[in-house]
């Protein structure tokens, strides 16, 4: 009896130390690029990675942007992150990624329904409107980078475009496999997006990339019911990163010095990772740039 116990315990030491070292490793940002005076839009910068992003960032002397929904949280992070970085230069920006009006107000001024499957519209259309609207900007001013957060999901995702067309969205619903796989649908379209964004920037010094941080403790948590925290909680807490290490491979796309040929790359433990084929398909990426377009009414 003895003998099993032993045999178990090591097997579940053996599984926990190569789940460690492969899905639920962390890696460490080496970049180190200047950035006072340069301006950083984060989305959803007031919890989680975000937060962690845009701590690192106001540390090394950019001007901020919290652009997010809720004002409370925003100002509550904000007090966080300026008093420990010392720095006066971190903002709010009301940005509702489920809204164009929101998106185009944050554009056109900085202040302040349209239907779409909330995966398909806040993970992908919000953000490719908003570049879309910022490209010219970021051009003029050179060097920027747009640094879209994807997710290894993308492996498991696929876009129907007939039915995209006709129900606008790419998946929904109330159960919990339904919303994964509308999650897994949207960050095929972060891949996609990023792989046509980067043809087109050619000829710029403006770059893009995507990335997976990792399998970080977020507030994701709160789209599942009940049983099903009750079984994620105790093993986000045994093998989850927490946000500052999810957001280093971020941080890595937006400080690293010498990646701009690496443009159009989806990186993974702050280095480039392959993508899967439906990922890098040329056809489809530009098909769903043009859909993106008209959805948004830009063409």
């Amino acid at each position: 009896m003895f003998g099993v116990l032993l045999l178990l315990g090591a097997a579940v030491l053996g599984g926990y130390m190569l789940l460690t070292q492969t899905v639920f490793r962390s890696a460490r940002c080496r970049g180190n690029a200047a950035m006072g005076g340069k301006t950083v839009v984060i989305t959803g910068g007031n919890t989680g990675i975000g937060k962690a992003t845009a701590l690192h960032l106001a540390r090394k002397g950019a001007r901020v942007v919290l652009a997010c929904r809720n004002r409370t949280k925003a100002d509550t992070a904000i007090a966080d992150i300026q008093q420990e970085t010392g720095s006066s230069d971190v903002v709010y920006m009301h940005l509702d990624l489920a809204s164009f009006k929101s998106i185009r107000c944050l554009v056109a001024d900085g202040r302040t329904e349209d239907g779409f499957g909330i995966e398909f519209g806040v993970n992908h259309l919000g953000h490719f409107l908003l570049t879309r609207l910022l490209l010219e900007r970021l051009k003029e001013a050179g060097g920027g980078r747009v640094i879209t957060l994807s997710s290894m999901a993308h492996r498991w995702g696929h876009i129907d475009f007939e039915a995209l067309a006709v129900d606008k969205h790419l998946g929904t619903g109330g159960y919990s496999w339904q919303f994964w796989q509308a999650y897994c649908n949207s960050k095929l379209c972060n891949n996609l997006f990023t792989h046509e964004l980067a043809k087109r920037l050619r000829g710029t010094d403006v770059t893009c990339y995507s990335v997976h941080p990792g399998v970080v403790r977020t507030e994701l948590s709160r789209y599942v019911g009940l049983w099903q925290k009750l079984i994620i909680e105790p093993i986000a807490r045994l093998l989850f990163l927490e946000p500052e290490a999810g957001a280093q491979t971020t941080l890595h796309c937006a400080l690293q010095e010498g990646i701009e040929h690496l443009s159009g790359s989806y990186f993974s433990f702050c280095a480039v990772q392959e993508v899967c084929a439906r990922a890098r398909d040329d056809a489809v990426a530009r098909k769903l740039w043009e859909v993106s377009e008209r959805l948004c009414g830009l063409s």
